[in-house]
């Protein structure tokens, strides 16, 4: 059974930094992108970055490039998301999730998911 277990969510002050770690287990991860979405009290889940097996990211959103940096342990199949100069808009549900093939934004393309992280950003 595949899981995605999500960690490392919490309060922080603006301008802060958090770093969020999604352990996968279950299967191995060869040809699979892992990404990490979010939600926000009253939007809809949106994309955050996303990372393949050979390394390759994407991130969505000129507001989080140079704020949010994803990365990945193919060894402890993990996949880390730094978060830095936090932001009060950055409150939201923190999602790691993966799917086969090719970097997507779409929510309903991704197979799998993790339950979630909180992360509140205080002004």
């Amino acid at each position: 059974q595949v899981q995605l277990v999500e960690s490392g969510g919490g309060l922080v002050q603006a301008g802060g930094s958090l770093r969020l770690s999604c352990a996968a287990s279950g299967r191995t991860f060869t040809n699979y992108v892992v990404a990490w979405f979010r939600q926000a009290p009253g939007k809809e889940r949106e994309s955050v970055a996303g990372i393949r097996w050979s390394g390759a990211i994407t991130y969505s959103g000129d507001s989080m490039k140079g704020r949010f940096t994803i990365s990945r342990d193919n060894a402890k199949n993990t996949v880390n998301l730094q978060m830095s100069s936090l932001k009060p808009e950055d409150t939201a549900v923190y999602y790691c999730a993966a799917k086969s093939g090719a970097w997507s934004t779409e929510v309903t393309r991704y197979e799998y998911w993790g339950q979630g992280t909180q992360v509140t950003v205080s002004s």
